[in-house]
């Protein structure tokens, strides 16, 4: 994943900016960048590691290096970014979320087709963000360069571009299943994944760019360079996992989508809900939290926090560099409330359950401490392939995924024919698939929510949303 953020003001920016990237460090943890427009000092950038150290961090001593009236940066999972390119369309900054499945055929397709080159990165790889300039430069202005690099992306890339006068242009990807949103100040404008992340910087909500838009940002306004597409593919995991909790897409808050989708899978189990004599509802923090809610408000089961991450060092648990580091950091982090566990039958929601390493891990730490049985329900339907688009979940094989390695367990490769029956709990297959899984982590019982379910919490029409990783549907 990754995000960014820009402001295009008529006074110094990069303040407000350095806060509006900082407000996107849930997105990612690899690479951060800043970069910044002033008219004596032209296009300035700085990029820095964020692997073990978040983003504010690294960037603290940027006020001293760094000046602009125009501002953007990003974080970034994958490569570091913005990039500052040279090229026929001038001097400009450009960074980009996504994922570029095709890249290797893009990179060996353009070096075949021209004399250009491109800078190398360890192990021969080539930078997305530079890729990327290079298809936008092969039209002749930015916006058809732009609407050529989205045809011929496999996957999902929006752009963000500085140019040497300032001004921004910033591109929603092909099917929008990101989201680019523009806030309005008195001296400018803002665009970002995150609309929360300007209106703390006192930006009012302007509008969302529409699946493939295209816009020209200025302080002065905002002129549309290409229109939205008709079709809309916005991912849903957005509201059940990824985003922050404050955040909007679409106009659907995620936190309030949270509460709805834990509703909706207490009331699908209101009638056996009473046999397994729950003490607590709790939700596997952090992003699993606002789900539980929802289900003990519905369910009318008491809500506790039996155990508390703590975070004021690790934030993060995916920091540490090797398996072995972040597993112990997991563990680490969790801290018990005794009382609430002990000889307690728990419910636990999860956002998701993906591979199932750290949840394994959390359901024995609450054996460990006493807890008489433990529930787990996940908020969404069984994870069953590799993201495309987002980097979430994106594997080597779908085998990584727990419950592709659970039919593949039960049926081998015949099974991969019934994954649709596997995600629904209500089928012989569906059942067996919680069965094992359950089996395998010690679960007390297991259940996902339904795609129906997460399609009506979120509340936009089906066809609007990205549902790939559950259903392999684009």
């Amino acid at each position: 994943m990754g995000g960014f953020f820009g402001i295009a003001s008529k006074k110094e920016c990069l303040a407000d900016v350095f806060f509006g990237v900082d407000y996107h460090s849930h997105l990612g943890t690899k690479r951060a960048g800043l970069a910044a427009y002033d008219p004596e000092r032209g296009l300035q950038r700085e990029i820095h590691n964020i692997e073990n150290a978040p983003f504010r961090t690294k960037f603290a001593e940027i006020f001293q290096e760094m000046r602009g009236s125009s501002a953007m940066g990003c974080i970034s999972d994958t490569d570091p970014q913005p990039l500052l390119m040279r090229t026929r369309h001038g001097h400009y900054a450009i960074c980009i979320t996504g994922v570029i499945n095709n890249a290797e055929a893009l990179i060996r397709h353009y070096l075949e087709t021209s004399d250009a080159h491109f800078s190398g990165m360890s192990g021969g790889k080539v930078n997305n963000t530079e890729l990327v300039a290079a298809l936008i430069s092969d039209k002749e202005t930015l916006a058809e360069g732009i609407h050529f690099a989205h045809a011929q992306i496999d996957g999902t890339a929006s752009v963000l571009i500085m140019q040497e006068d300032g001004s921004l242009i910033a591109a929603r990807d092909r099917f929008g299943r990101l989201p680019v949103q523009i806030g309005r100040r008195a001296d400018g404008y803002a665009v970002s994944f995150e609309s929360f992340a300007y209106q703390k910087l006192g930006f009012e909500d302007e509008r969302e760019l529409g699946p493939g838009e295209i816009v020209q940002i200025t302080p002065e306004g905002i002129t549309q360079l290409a229109p939205p597409g008709k079709e809309r593919r916005i991912c849903a995991f957005l509201w059940s996992y990824f985003g922050f909790p404050t955040a909007s897409y679409e106009g659907v808050g995620v936190e309030a989508m949270r509460y709805r989708n834990g509703a909706i899978m207490a009331r699908n189990e209101a009638e056996s809900l009473p046999a397994l004599q729950i003490d607590y509802v709790g939700g596997v923090p952090d992003s699993g939290t606002p789900h539980a809610v929802g289900y003990a408000n519905e369910s009318h089961l008491p809500f506790a926090r039996a155990f508390i991450k703590y975070t004021p060092t690790w934030n993060r648990s995916f920091m540490p560099p090797t398996q072995t580091d972040r597993e112990r950091i997991a563990k680490m982090k969790q801290i018990p409330v005794k009382e609430l566990i002990e000889n307690k039958n728990l419910l636990f929601v999860d956002d998701s359950i993906v591979r199932g390493t750290q949840l394994r891990e959390t359901v024995d730490f609450l054996y460990e401490n006493g807890a008489k049985s433990v529930h787990m329900r996940s908020a969404c339907p069984p994870i069953m392939y590799g993201c495309k688009y987002l980097n979430f979940s994106r594997s080597v094989s779908d085998m990584e995924l727990i419950a592709r390695r659970v039919i593949e367990e039960l049926e081998g490769p015949e099974g991969a024919a019934h994954i649709q029956e596997y995600s629904d709990g209500n089928t012989e297959r569906g059942k067996a698939l919680r069965q094992v899984i359950s089996e395998k982590f010690n679960f007390a019982s297991l259940d996902f929510q339904t795609l129906d379910g997460v399609i009506q919490a979120i509340g936009l029409p089906r066809e609007d949303l990205c549902t790939y990783c559950w259903s392999g549907k684009e």
